[in-house]
């Protein structure tokens, strides 16, 4: 199903990105992905069983879903002598504000969430808006297994199988104009289902927006995720379709997205609207720049406990400058924080 709609009217015709980004995209594309240094699989472990996870709790997929899972591409892109985060710990330890504050609030709260039907709006910038069942948005794309380290500002970190597709293959089929020069995110806004949004101390304006200039949303290593750990994404992980951006800090992957648009202005993001001083809209993994609160130079990888801390360095771009520290030439990442 597809419902056209008209273009974005908020768009402006500044800033325009300019033409050898946007005729090289594939160029980028091929030559990123052929200079991964994170360890991609020989033939052999492209048909991984996903049930190699130990105590991943069975979902409920929807059709589409498990009709794509026999085609996915397992361990596309793995990280080299680095341990799995226990699924529990990756789903029941987490920052997911429109179901509460604390870490475990989402786990306990998002089962009233309901993802089906979904859709997704694509619009602004772009040759082919629309209004999306996901079903329909996701028919084009080949699904991936990506395990990435995730880092948070918070300075806790985990190693993640995410199952998704990349976000340059989504821009080829709804086709960029010439003055696109970001991509906005914005997630569900429910407050009958979502309890941190209608909560009256949340300094949050929702809905939660996130965005990303044009050319890092064209890096290989920017997915949307449609599953996790062999299966679907559990909902306090972002059901049915989140962002993921590896050398990015946690709050850039915005959750249970609605809305994609391409636009010409830099989008003012949810954190960034609430403290500019601490939630920069780049937001890259950077050691040398701590955050008001936390120090950024180290981590604590999760399972994580008392006196078993599994404390490690941080490095830079959070291991992935090799693939993405070009995006930033010439840029002072204290001040592009």
């Amino acid at each position: 199903m597809l419902i056209q709609i008209p273009l974005a009217s908020a768009c402006k015709e500044s800033d325009v990105t300019p033409e050898s980004i946007y005729l090289s995209r594939r160029a980028v594309l091929a030559a990123s992905l052929a200079g991964l240094a994170v360890g991609a699989l020989p033939a052999w472990a492209l048909a991984a069983d996903p049930s190699q996870y130990a105590g991943v709790e069975a979902g409920n997929a929807p059709d589409w879903f498990k009709g794509k899972l026999s085609s996915t591409q397992w361990q596309a892109v793995t990280v080299k002598e680095e341990a799995i985060t226990p699924f529990k710990d990756a789903t029941h330890y987490n920052n997911f504000y429109e179901f509460g504050t604390d870490k475990g609030d989402p786990a306990k709260n998002a089962g009233s969430l309901k993802t089906e039907p979904w859709t997704v709006v694509i619009d602004g910038e772009v040759g082919k808006p629309g209004r999306y069942a996901l079903e329909d948005f996701m028919k084009p794309y080949q699904l991936e297994e990506r395990i990435y380290r995730l880092r948070c500002v918070e300075a806790w970190s985990m190693v993640i199988p995410w199952i998704g597709f990349p976000i340059a293959e989504l821009l080829k089929q709804v086709e960029p104009t010439s003055k696109a020069k970001y991509i906005r995110f914005e997630t569900l806004q429910d407050p009958k289902v979502m309890p941190g949004q209608r909560s009256g101390f949340a300094l949050i304006d929702w809905p939660y927006v996130e965005g990303l200039r044009l050319d890092e949303a064209m890096n290989p290593l920017a997915i949307l995720a449609v599953g996790m750990y062999g299966r679907e994404l559990p909902n306090q992980n972002g059901a049915p379709l989140r962002l993921v951006v590896p050398w990015k800090y946690g709050f850039k992957s915005v959750k249970s997205i609605v809305r994609i648009s391409l636009v010409s202005d830099q989008p003012k993001t949810t954190w960034q609207s609430i403290a500019a001083n601490e939630y920069g809209f780049y937001a890259n993994v950077n050691p040398t720049v701590d955050h008001p609160r936390w120090t950024q130079a180290h981590e604590r990888r999760l399972p994580s406990g008392l006196f078993s801390p599994n404390i490690r360095q941080t490095e830079m771009f959070n291991g992935y400058g090799e693939q993405v520290a070009a995006l930033y030439t010439g840029m002072d990442l204290r001040k592009d924080y």
